[in-house]
Parts: C-alpha cells; sequence; structure tokens
C-alpha cells in the first residue's frame, strides 16, 4: 500500500486500520522530494525538518512534520518514498489519460511511486486522493510540461 503523506491523518487512520486487519501488509507513504520530512525524519530516526521548495505537489509535503504525528506514523509505516516531481506529473497524465481520474499532485504522488516501483513487485495499492487541480497546471502537465 502507498499513501500520499500531507498532514499525516489519513497515512496514520488508513496505516492503524491495514496494521490491525492484515499486520503483514507493507505500507509506505510516498511525498515530492522538494518537501519530504517523513522520509528525512524515518531516515535519521528523529522528526527532521527538511528545505522545502513549493510546487505543484501543493496537497502534501512540507518541511517538517507535525509534531504529534511523527509517535504515530513512525511505528506504522515501513518507508517513506521522495518522488521527483516530472514522476509525479507523468503519473498525473497516465492517470488522466488511461484512466480518466483527476488527481491532483499529493493524490498521484502514490501511483508515482508504484510506477518506479518503488513498493516492490506483486500487488500494489496506491491510494489516489485529491482532484484538487488548478485547470492550467492540469493543461500544461497533460501537454508534457511542468507547471
Amino acid at each position: 500500500m502507498i499513501i500520499p503523506y500531507g498532514g499525516g491523518g489519513l497515512t496514520t487512520g488508513i496505516a492503524a486500520a491495514l496494521r490491525a486487519l492484515h499486520p503483514a501488509t507493507r505500507i509506505y507513504a510516498a511525498e515530492p522530494e522538494t518537501a519530504a520530512p517523513l522520509a528525512a525524519s524515518l531516515a535519521a530516526g528523529a522528526a527532521t525538518e527538511v528545505a522545502y521548495a513549493p510546487s505543484f505537489v501543493d496537497g502534501c509535503g512540507s518541511k517538517s512534520l507535525l509534531a504529534e504525528m511523527w509517535p504515530i506514523v513512525r511505528g506504522l509505516v515501513d518507508g517513506s518514498f521522495a518522488m521527483p516531481l516530472r514522476a509525479i506529473a507523468d503519473a498525473i497524465k497516465l492517470l488522466a489519460e488511461r484512466n480518466r481520474v483527476v488527481a491532483e499532485g499529493a493524490g498521484a504522488v502514490s501511483v508515482a511511486a508504484a510506477l518506479a516501483g518503488k513498493a516492490g513487485t506483486g500487488k500494489v495499492v496506491c491510494i489516489v486522493s485529491g482532484g484538487n487541480i488548478d485547470a492550467a497546471k492540469l493543461a500544461r502537465i497533460l501537454h508534457g510540461e511542468l507547471p
């Protein structure tokens, strides 16, 4: 399972339920590489602040974790993938063209991680949350550009 990581509520909620029902399932978060505090914190073993660069992936990613989320999320996820903006844009385009799903950057970051093979082989489930993307940004992405 790959879940977009923003503030942590969606990730911890899904991960807690999945851990209770299927404890052997691997659960990963995904973030834009321009704002990936969970990946950095998991690597460091402590909540860590990272450099933050705003992007079209504005529904997830920040410079730091919410303080109350770190103790919860660190025990629920197996890792977090920091994804390049180009890969996220490509996932948005793929979802729109092949599946007729309009996803915002935060919603497509999980698909970008899966397409990159980050979660391994076998069955991979991606949470695609949020379709709140600016029409002009979506048009640029559909034309192969980065907004």
